[in-house]
């Protein structure tokens, strides 16, 4: 059976990690796409000489060309500028939806039976783009945002009480941005609910950590953002969708109606396997949750509305 073919736009840290990542699984083979001579190419070349070394038998390719993407199974979307310390997600806007336009028309033309993720920022208004412009349907079109930010929550639960991350789920919702949603009672540590295990201001605390947890890692590194956590994300969307897996992730989905949204993309708990986002998931919320949910979903929606203004 021949290897899926996986198609990454954008060669810098997040692609990298993505062609490695993919290589390395042996989920199918990438091409690594990025506009910079010479840089998705030497990438490549790299990690294909370190395949055999883990027995990983992937072709892997760079190009700067977007007709080398055809014929692509899934798309992965990276490219864009990343942030500098001081800058939000929301910064990006004007410098990066020019680059998703071009990406959008690139893709539709030369992969137009494509899965699409978008991992861009700011996320929730580039995959918006993306949908808008391709034009592919909106089971075909899902943005990277909530494995991110849930895996991290995970991560700072795990960190305070001592247990592995295995045991620890939780499900963050809405914006990819500073309004994000963790929900709280739907965070167990093998099925204890987190609640129980951790005093309200410890969990208030890893809340607002988890908002600001891309910003802390920006604020570090002074040169860049963050890219193994993004990419190992996306990768697991990916696995979801190249292996029918049925997977329930929160994800960007386009909403028509659910949760009282229609027509944007928004982070909520979906089904996902080879069909795309297969199927929305709707949860119930507390008064106050729901009321921070509309709340990042109203940011959402002010983000959006910038885009035809630029």
């Amino acid at each position: 059976m021949a290897r899926k073919k996986i198609a990454l736009i954008g060669g810098g840290n997040i692609g990298g990690v993505l062609a490695e990542q993919i290589a390395y699984r042996e989920l199918g083979d990438p091409v690594l796409f990025d506009v910079v001579e010479g840089l998705p190419q030497g990438k490549a070349l790299d990690l294909a000489e370190g395949a055999p070394l883990l027995g990983a038998d992937a072709r892997i390719r760079g190009t700067n060309e977007y007709r080398d993407i055809a014929g692509a199974d899934l798309v992965i979307i990276t490219a864009g500028l990343a942030r500098k310390p001081g800058m939000s997600r929301d910064d990006l806007l004007k410098t990066n939806l020019s680059i998703m336009k071009q990406v959008a028309i690139g893709v539709r033309d030369h992969a137009p039976a494509a899965t699409v993720i978008v991992v861009s920022n700011p996320l929730d208004a580039m995959v918006y783009t993306f949908h808008q412009i391709s034009g592919f349907p909106k089971n075909r079109v899902v943005g990277m945002a909530g494995v991110l930010d849930s895996a991290r929550f995970r991560a700072f639960v795990a960190w305070e009480l001592g247990v592995s991350v295995e045991d620890v789920t939780a499900l963050v919702l809405g914006g990819h941005g500073d309004t994000m949603v963790p929900l709280i009672p739907t965070c167990t540590v093998s099925g204890i609910p987190v609640s129980q295990l951790l005093a309200k201001d410890r969990l208030d605390a890893i809340v607002e950590r988890t908002k600001g947890a891309g910003g802390e890692v920006v604020a570090l590194l002074k040169t860049g953002s963050a890219f193994v956590s993004p990419a190992l994300s996306a990768i697991e969307m990916a696995e979801a969708i190249l292996k029918d897996k049925k997977r329930v992730l929160a994800c960007a989905c386009l909403l028509e109606g659910e949760y009282g949204v229609r027509g944007l993309y928004v982070g909520v708990p979906c089904v996902l396997g080879a069909g795309g986002v297969e199927k929305v998931l709707e949860v119930e919320m507390s008064p106050a949750e729901r009321k921070l949910f509309d709340a990042s979903v109203e940011h959402v929606r002010a983000l959006v509305q910038q885009l035809g203004t630029l």
